[in-house]
């Protein structure tokens, strides 16, 4: 029912910065946690990031703590991923879900996933 729409991936040389944008038409958008996935050739699909509803929590996994940072604009239903110091690792497809109002880092909690969009980071 409520459809979300990634853009801002591409190709991107190794040290450099790309930001996703994730945008929806649904009124309920202020309402839900978003997070961001990301998914490799062979392997399955894993938490990047997330933020409440409001903006006040964010989890960020692991290998991207102090080089990615997730926020949301409520006004424009959209939720951001700004990605810098790209390595070669972040190569994946990125996905962004809309959940309920707390912060969940379980792709299960999440009711709605987009399309996906593409990151190639070389080397």
């Amino acid at each position: 029912q409520v459809q979300l729409v990634e853009s801002g991936g591409g190709l991107v040389q190794a040290g450099g910065s790309l930001k996703l944008s994730c945008s929806t038409d649904a009124r309920t958008f202020n309402g839900y946690s978003m997070g961001w996935f990301r998914q490799a050739p062979g392997k399955e699909r894993d938490i990047v990031a997330a933020i409440t509803w409001n903006g006040g929590e964010t989890y960020y996994v692991d290998a991207v703590k102090g080089r990615f940072t997730i926020s949301r604009d409520n006004a424009k239903r959209t939720v951001y991923l700004e990605m810098n110091s790209l390595k070669s690792e972040d190569t994946a497809i990125y996905y962004c879900a809309a959940g309920p109002p707390h912060l969940t880092m379980e792709a299960l909690g999440y009711h709605y996933w987009g399309q996906g969009t593409r990151v190639t980071v070389s080397s």
